[in-house]
Order: structure tokens, then sequence, then C-alpha cells
């Protein structure tokens, strides 16, 4: 929704609700976009990585894929019951 800057000054509870609700709000000066409302969203607190260390485990052999399950996934029919 589009609206000028002098319509969105007396409506500015209104279109706030409707930002809220998930409207697009554009405020418009002279015709042209000029500010757009958005809700307020608090921001998520920083990540720190590392917090885990020693409580996770992970296989040495991980990263390596048997060469039996290698061939399925090469050899599979995506529609199995199709005919080539």
């Amino acid at each position: 929704m589009k609206v000028n800057m002098h319509e969105a000054k007396s409506q500015l509870s209104k279109l706030g609700k409707l930002a809220w609700e998930g409207e697009e709000i554009i405020i418009t000066e002279a015709g042209e976009p000029y500010l757009r409302l958005v809700p307020y969203r608090a921001r998520l607190k920083e990540r720190k990585p590392g917090g885990l260390e020693g409580q996770i485990w992970i296989a040495p052999d991980f990263d390596e894929t048997p060469q039996d399950v290698i061939d399925s996934f090469c050899s599979s029919k995506i529609f199995p019951d199709e005919e080539e």
C-alpha cells in the first residue's frame, strides 16, 4: 500500500497496525517512494561459536560414504515404476 506523507501523518496508528499484520506500507513524498513502514522486531543476541566443546562427538569417518551407498544413489531411478 502506498500512502502520501500527509495521509501517513493523519493515519499513523492505522498504518502501524497494518504494517504489524504484514502489509507493506510505502510512504511517498511528491509521488516517489520515501519511507517503508515496518514493524519493530527485537534483534537476536549475537551468536558466539564454540559453546559446546566437549559435548559433541563426530566419528572420524563422518565424511566417508561407503561405495555401495554411492552406487545405490547413482543407479537408482527417480520414478522406479517408469521404464527407460
